[in-house]
């Protein structure tokens, strides 16, 4: 019988919310298997990708694909024709993949037809939105997957219901949550906050999605909503590059009382994160990471694939309506003790040992 360190696993990672999946699931296989990071550079700005690679305690990568942006489509194609060379000559047991974006579903594309088994840790989400390319990432990454990794119940609903053999799905917990816990204390010494001037209580904004800032018509009375917001509440809001790059282009004003920010490395947005007394987003890791810290979040979507931080958690939908934003806002505000969410409680493993529950079965199955 093989020793585990003869085992080989290769993980693929390609942005910000992959790098924070991926940490902990590295560091509990160390020292017990062969492991591979390839990185296939779908981030490419240093402030969105290197600097969590340093914050997060993750080795260089192995391999870097150094791909770049592009429509979807030729971005996918890029990672499948460059990746597929890397898993020929590493011959993995298993390729690990993290989330939902374009790297996820082409290193599956690739090793299924290579037939190399997958596991797909942040298995079975769903927002029931085609419109979403995420959705079709997660639908094709799931149907091909050998192992999936839940980190809720309701995925293991979604991925029954879909027809998954019972014994390809384990509910392991949200390994987001084992990156935020372990980090919590070193973001919290940061002093961000105070670093950076910034008043209590505040309102902390990311918006990056294409159906928000893509489309003037929609993004200029969201950022309308957030000026009159700004009128009795300090906002501060650290801006995504693809959002900076669509503002540049539409020449939609932001009301000079928001405080507009670069993009902030891991621990100096989750140190800004747990003192907020809310969080305006459209970033599906931002509901989990608030639901955790207990900090109230409105969610510039229509729908969600983290549902259980709505029924369990922090969080509240209120589509693209600048003015149910602005209320939620203030309800919030008024509702919360100190930034804090009344009666929400943590989902089920969302307590910082997901990786330890992934690894043994990733090395039983290998």
């Amino acid at each position: 019988m093989p020793s585990e360190v003869s085992k080989r696993f290769l993980h693929v990672v390609g942005a910000r919310p992959n790098f924070m999946k991926a940490a902990p699931v590295l560091a509990a296989l160390a020292g017990r298997a062969e492991q591979t990071l390839v990185h296939t550079g779908q981030h490419y700005d240093a402030a969105m990708s290197e600097v969590f690679f340093d914050q997060l305690g993750l080795p260089a990568p192995d391999v870097d694909l150094e791909v770049g942006s592009g429509s979807h489509a030729a971005q996918t194609a890029q990672i499948m024709t460059r990746f597929e060379p890397v898993l020929l000559e590493r011959r993995p047991d298993f390729v690990v993949v993290y989330g939902d974006v374009n790297s996820t579903v082409a290193a599956t594309l690739v090793a299924s037809k290579l037939l190399v088994r997958v596991a797909h840790v942040e298995a079975g989400l769903r927002s029931r939105d085609r419109k979403m390319p995420e959705e079709i990432n997660r639908l094709v990454t799931d149907t091909l997957a050998d192992l999936l990794f839940t980190p809720s119940t309701d995925g293991d609903d979604n991925l029954r219901a879909e027809g998954v053999a019972a014994d390809k799905i384990h509910f392991v917990g949200n390994v987001m949550i084992d990156t935020l816990v372990r980090l919590l204390p070193a973001a919290a010494a940061l002093g961000t906050r105070a670093r950076l001037g910034l008043p209590r209580p505040y309102v902390l904004v990311t918006l990056h999605r294409p159906s928000n800032v893509d489309d003037p018509a929609t993004l200029a009375p969201l950022l309308a909503a957030l000026g009159r917001a700004a009128a009795s509440h300090d906002v501060v809001f650290p801006v995504h590059p693809r959002t900076r790059g669509r503002l540049a282009e539409s020449g939609v004003a932001v009301p000079e009382r928001i405080r507009l920010l670069e993009p902030l490395g891991y621990l100096e947005f989750l140190d800004l994160q747990r003192e907020a007394a809310a969080v305006i987003t459209d970033s599906g890791g931002i509901q989990e990471e608030s639901t955790f810290l207990g900090v109230p979040c409105i969610t510039v979507r229509e729908n969600t694939e983290r549902p259980v931080t709505v029924t369990l958690g922090t969080n509240v939908l209120v589509g693209r309506d600048p003015l149910r934003m602005l209320a939620e806002l203030e309800r919030a505000l008024e509702g919360g003790t100190g930034g804090r969410a009344t009666g929400a409680v943590r989902p089920p493993l969302w307590d910082g040992r997901a990786a330890e529950r992934i690894a043994p079965i990733l090395l039983e199955r290998a």
